[in-house]
């Protein structure tokens, strides 16, 4: 679960740093149709839909300020995998929304441009938790302290 939605009576256990968004596109899709400058410049672009496991669209969520912001972008594509998502967007279909992690690489060797990155603030991670019980058992403790230490190798 996403670290700040964990109840406050159990024990969570961080699985790795905070998570970010991006916005991409390529830079001939930019080069085209020119970059948007704030979320609701988006309803102007061809934006890769994601479909979510129950059949409906995901609205794209920034956030700036404290003010948060949902835009139900439109675009001809619609899909329910990252790495589609990713192609997709290098090849000029329109512009994305990806987990930062699985869209860095593109960014730093410039096959893609990031935009509205101050519109897409890091969140808290994703999580471990279980109750405060003090009789885990021994694989449950186990697996615990296993990931901890990933944690902290991944930090």
């Amino acid at each position: 679960r996403v670290e700040g939605l964990v109840p406050s009576d159990m024990i969570a256990v961080s699985l790795g740093r905070p998570q970010r968004h991006a916005v991409v596109g390529s830079p001939e899709y930019f080069g085209k149709h020119g970059k948007p400058m704030v979320p609701p410049d988006l309803l102007n672009h061809r934006c890769i839909r994601v479909r979510l496991p129950d059949g409906s669209l995901f609205r794209w969520r920034f956030e700036k300020d404290g003010e948060p912001v949902q835009i139900d972008v439109r675009g001809p594509i619609a899909l329910d995998e990252a790495s589609l998502t990713r192609t997709a967007v290098l090849e000029s279909a329109g512009v994305g929304y990806l987990f930062e992690q699985d869209i860095l690489a593109d960014i730093e060797a410039g096959r893609v441009i990031r935009v509205l990155e101050d519109w897409t603030p890091p969140y808290p991670g994703l999580c471990l938790y279980y109750p405060g019980r003090r009789n885990l058992s021994a694989g449950v403790r186990a697996f615990l302290n296993l990931a901890r230490e990933v944690s902290r190798k991944a930090a």
